[in-house]
């Protein structure tokens, strides 16, 4: 009878072992953010290493998030305003259709390289719970902002022009 619970113990904390293993690592300012390949809404390849050197707002969002939508008009003037210093936005949808995340993307004009997203990536970004996300990667690849749920754009926007500085 003993050896039966060590038995089922055993297995029971191998599982649980295996289970804490695919839990995503939680991403903190000072980490280098995850790089990433994948398709543009537009086709072309979007890779987040190749804009190493730059200040990156990494967006995650979604065409049904009413916080995450009025948040790219303020990206997108960012974009025009600060492009030429050195600063990209790249948004991540996270929308199931990218029928539907390339419709938004034309309705609020983003003028900046959209990628789906999925579960997949989400984990490698520390687990993507809810939206928005936006992630402030400085220069030199290293994260110097995480921001979750409804945030301001002022505050995100102070962040962004100290990186930019």
């Amino acid at each position: 009878m003993q050896r039966r619970f060590f038995v089922g113990s055993a297995a029971a904390l191998a599982f649980a072992g295996r289970a804490l293993a695919a839990v995503p690592q939680k991403l903190k300012p000072g980490m280098t953010v995850p790089d990433f390949a994948r398709p543009g809404l537009d086709g072309k390849p979007v890779e987040l290493a190749r804009y190493k050197g730059k200040v990156i707002l990494v967006d995650f969002w979604a065409s049904w998030c009413a916080p995450c939508v009025i948040a790219i008009p303020h990206f997108r003037a960012w974009q025009t305003q600060w492009g030429g210093r050195g600063f990209q936005v790249i948004g991540i949808s996270m929308d199931d259709s990218s029928d539907d995340a390339r419709a938004a993307a034309v309705r609020l004009k983003v003028n900046y390289p959209v990628v789906m997203g999925d579960a997949r990536l989400g984990e490698r970004f520390g687990g993507i719970l809810g939206l928005p996300v936006e992630m402030l990667v400085g220069r030199d690849g290293r994260i110097l902002q995480i921001w979750q749920g409804d945030t301001p754009p002022a505050t995100i926007e102070k962040a962004v022009r100290a990186a930019l500085a």
